[in-house]
């Protein structure tokens, strides 16, 4: 698989907003969020989010290999929607997302619980 083929598959994140007149350019504002946010910690979001697609497709590699012609896709974790939970509840979301999971999740379970610790919430632009 080409780096090009494989970075158009990967997640991507964007920050725009609309420019009205008046206002500060884009290249301000993204500098005043990079204050604000960072590089570590969007470097952190973005490691997990490729580290989470890494585990995804480990644990269902196999799984696509056997039911080519019925394979479920991989599921979708959303990152913001477990940080806005209590632990507890980013445990059971997760082991509800990975259901269909043939093999053994509990490792990954614990280990994206841990890397989740401590990651700050990027805010989104409205």
């Amino acid at each position: 698989m080409s780096m090009a083929s494989k970075s158009r598959d990967l997640p991507r994140v964007t920050f725009q907003a609309p420019e009205k007149p008046g206002e500060e350019s884009s290249h301000k504002k993204l500098g005043k969020l990079t204050v604000k946010y960072n590089r570590k910690d969007l470097q952190r979001w973005l490691d997990l989010e490729e580290w989470i697609d890494a585990q995804l497709q480990e644990l269902y590699q196999y799984q696509l290999q056997e039911k080519a012609d019925t394979a479920t896709p991989e599921p979708e974790i959303d990152i913001e929607d477990l940080l806005e939970v209590s632990n507890e509840e980013q445990k059971s979301k997760l082991q509800e997302i990975l259901h269909e999971c043939s093999r053994p999740t509990e490792d990954f379970i614990t280990e994206l619980l841990s890397r989740l610790q401590g990651l700050r919430k990027i805010p989104q632009r409205k």
